[in-house]
């Protein structure tokens, strides 16, 4: 009897946290082409064999950072077609940008895990090294929960930058502060454990956070920033967590800035 009571408590706490950290939605709201430029709709698959989804969005022609891809990791709420406003932001830069959606996500088979997003990014990775990309040349960035995924990817692979938007030091940290009368780091199994991982980045690093951020606490990217490795930039954001482009401009010009530090490190 307790050890039946016991295994239905596991599994309902199991359910709990994983319900907590992933809020997939497999509707698609927007098919890409609301941005009104070139978009290719883009199926591959992860490792495990799993069938993921995203959109490819070529830079300009004219632009002198064409050779220049940013992998956008999202967060944990919705899927690709949420996304359209950050993605023309990055691409008012003059990059490529690749997104996708996680196993769970949109039209991406499978149920999210922390080592599934984990194994979806890098396929992400591979399938921009197979369209020619070098990894000099890929800029990882990760939103809220997509901060977490990417931290993991650079640990993995050569990246030209990183950028954490938004992310918080560790999954445990997050839920302590969010359901302080639970013993969250005793009981919590998804870590991305993003701050562990970051003195391992050999690459410039960019932390994009708001003082007003609603979920994630400031002090998280204040860590976050101390333990990446120079070069470093960090960057002020308004309004709340699902805001980030509140101030739009300045976020653009903030972008800005991390590539010239990129230009910068890498001897351009």
């Amino acid at each position: 009897m307790l050890l039946g009571l016991g295994l239905v408590t596991l599994i309902m706490l199991r359910w709990f946290e994983h319900s907590q950290v992933y809020h997939p939605s497999r509707v698609l709201e927007a098919t890409g082409a609301e941005l009104g430029r070139p978009v290719q709709d883009v199926y591959f698959r992860t490792e495990d064999g799993i069938q993921l989804n995203g959109w490819f969005f070529p830079a300009d022609t004219n632009t002198t950072r064409s050779g220049l891809v940013v992998l956008l990791c999202h967060g944990n709420g919705g899927n690709i077609s949420h996304r359209l406003d950050m993605a023309a932001a990055l691409l008012a830069t003059g990059v490529n940008i690749f997104l996708f959606d996680y196993r769970g996500y949109g039209r991406s088979h499978g149920r999210p895990s922390e080592q599934g997003t984990y194994r979806d990014a890098e396929s992400a990775y591979e399938w921009l090294k197979q369209k020619g990309f070098q990894g000099k040349d890929i800029l990882l960035f990760g939103e809220s929960l997509g901060g977490g995924v990417v931290a993991e990817l650079a640990t993995r692979v050569g990246v030209g930058g990183l950028v954490l938007q938004s992310t918080f030091t560790c999954i445990p940290d997050l839920g302590a502060e969010l359901f302080p009368w639970l013993p969250v780091h005793w009981l919590c199994r998804i870590k991305y454990d993003t701050l562990s991982k970051l003195p391992r980045v050999k690459a410039p690093v960019l932390v994009m956070h708001s003082r007003n951020d609603n979920l994630v606490r400031f002090q998280h990217s204040q860590r976050n920033f101390a333990a990446a490795n120079e070069p470093k930039l960090f960057c002020e954001l308004t309004g709340e967590h699902n805001d980030p482009l509140m101030n739009r401009a300045q976020f653009i010009a903030d972008f800005e800035r991390f590539l010239a530090l990129i230009s910068t490190a890498n001897g351009h």
